[in-house]
């Protein structure tokens, strides 16, 4: 472009600029209007009481470090534009020096011909000052010599004067040349310095690039760290959640308002042979709950609540069984007697039944003696109250209830055979295998398995339950 034109157009944009661009004054003049905070009247509106749950600071921690996480990812979504920025603009000054690069080798190209140009006319110009200092000389000879005539000098002197115009046109197309020769080394040496200036800011781009790339890889860095704390700090949240869960004392209403949302009704139903023959049928009905020891689920019930006796020892003909919450009913394939007292009945509850069945399944207790008070619940009659135990040292698997200390939150009440018993957290503690003693429930080893359906016939109740019932009887009198 024209410089003067670009000049006219520059002074056209700075009169436009001055013509469209007013500043109000009596505006900027005016005093801020904006009243201050009075922050001496201010009253705060927050307290923060002395006692707060553990539980509720480890949740203001967590999200005080998903917020840093968040303002994490945000400067490392800034960094990563400014990396690409700086990947853009390199790619930009690469094209330009590629560009100038190519600029510099036609310049060259250029200059090499004019070398040549100017190589050839000067040899040219010396030929024909060569020519006409030796015609000069043939001249001066031929004028010393007598026989010349004027003809042949008329011709010299023309030859001469031709070749003397001739060495002033090479004389001018030599200047031209070495005119062009200098605008081109001037060219070349403009194109020199932009190339380097070029180079200088495709370096300073690279280290940018580079400086950008270090600071991403260093975000990254800071990012998983900070995601690996806030897992952390998450685990330790939950397992403190779950550590003040198990410390808390829950009280025997809620304990039993549980119990009565999650329980579930078992029904038993079976045939054996009738003392006058022909086959008599029975069936029974109770309520209890499911439980887990983190890898299998039963459900728990004393054998008394079954069609099974071990006083009474007969055989059966057929066994069905069915567990039902709600809607949802499913089969009972088995039933297992607890190893370490067979009066404790055990139903297995498979994975999805479980969930089917939707109510909570209760975990053993993983420390019978960290409260002094259980809560008895009659699953059968529906009381429940909250009586004190003792620990028997001649009786280990077991745990004595004390009487003394029976408080009934429908009067007095005594524990029953059968009764479940929970931990004042709402743990299962165990069952009650009589009116004194409850079986600790530490986890669900079976002694013996008896398959329902109609294969039961095939199997020896009737002795299967006489051995369970020589074991019983085997056991200390306090225990039966």
């Amino acid at each position: 472009m024209n410089r003067t034109i670009l000049i006219v157009i520059c002074d056209f944009l700075l009169v436009s600029l001055l013509a469209f661009s007013t500043v109000d004054i009596n505006k900027v003049a005016e005093p801020s209007t904006a009243g201050g905070l009075d922050l001496a009247n201010a009253a705060p509106t927050n307290r923060i009481g002395g006692r707060q749950d553990l539980g509720d600071v480890m949740r203001l921690a967590l999200e005080d470090e998903r917020k840093k996480q968040d303002e994490l990812n945000s400067e490392l979504s800034k960094t990563r534009m400014t990396a690409s920025q700086q990947q853009t603009l390199l790619s930009q000054r690469d094209q330009q020096l590629q560009n100038l690069q190519q600029q510099v080798r036609s310049r060259e190209e250029q200059a090499s011909r004019l070398q040549e140009q100017q190589t050839n006319l000067t040899q040219q110009m010396t030929a024909a000052q060569n020519n006409i200092a030796k015609l000069n000389q043939q001249l001066h000879d031929k004028a010393l010599e007598t026989l010349v005539t004027q003809e042949e000098r008329n011709e010299q002197q023309a030859e001469i004067l031709k070749q003397q115009a001739k060495a002033a046109a090479l004389q001018q197309q030599l200047a031209d040349l070495e005119k062009s020769n200098q605008m081109v080394s001037a060219d070349r040496e403009r194109l020199a310095g932009q190339l380097q200036f070029t180079e200088a800011e495709k370096q300073a781009a690279t280290a940018q690039l580079a400086q950008a790339q270090e600071d991403l890889n260093l975000q990254r860095q800071e990012n998983s760290k900070l995601a690996e704390g806030v897992r952390d700090l998450a685990g330790k949240s939950s397992e403190l959640a779950q550590e003040i869960q198990s410390n808390r004392a829950l009280a025997p209403n809620t304990i039993f308002d549980d119990f009565s949302s999650n329980r579930v009704s078992i029904d038993f139903a079976g045939t054996r042979p009738g003392f006058f023959g022909g086959q008599t049928s029975k069936d029974k009905q109770t309520q209890t709950i499911v439980a887990t020891d983190g890898t299998n689920t039963f459900a728990v019930c004393h054998l008394q609540d079954t069609l099974l006796t071990l006083w009474d020892p007969m055989q059966w003909s057929q066994l069905t069984g069915t567990i039902a919450r709600g809607p949802f009913v499913f089969p009972i394939d088995s039933l297992s007697v607890y190893l370490y007292d067979p009066r404790i009945a055990l139903m297995p509850v498979p994975t999805v039944e479980a969930q089917e069945l939707g109510c909570k399944v209760y975990h053993l207790s993983r420390d019978p003696y960290k409260f002094q008070d259980a809560v008895v619940v009659g699953a059968r009659d529906g009381y429940y109250g909250e009586c004190q135990f003792q620990i028997d040292l001649t009786a280990p698997q077991y745990l004595k209830m004390d009487h003394n200390s029976l408080k009934g939150l429908f009067g007095k009440f005594n524990p029953s055979t059968g009764d479940l018993v929970f931990a004042k957290n709402g743990d299962l503690l165990g069952v009650m295998a009589n009116s004194t003693y409850c079986i600790i429930l530490r986890g669900f080893e079976a002694s013996t398995t008896i398959r329902f359906g109609t294969s039961v016939r095939d199997e020896n109740i009737a002795g299967t339950l006489s051995s369970l019932y020589t074991t019983v009887t085997g056991l200390p009198f306090k225990l039966q």
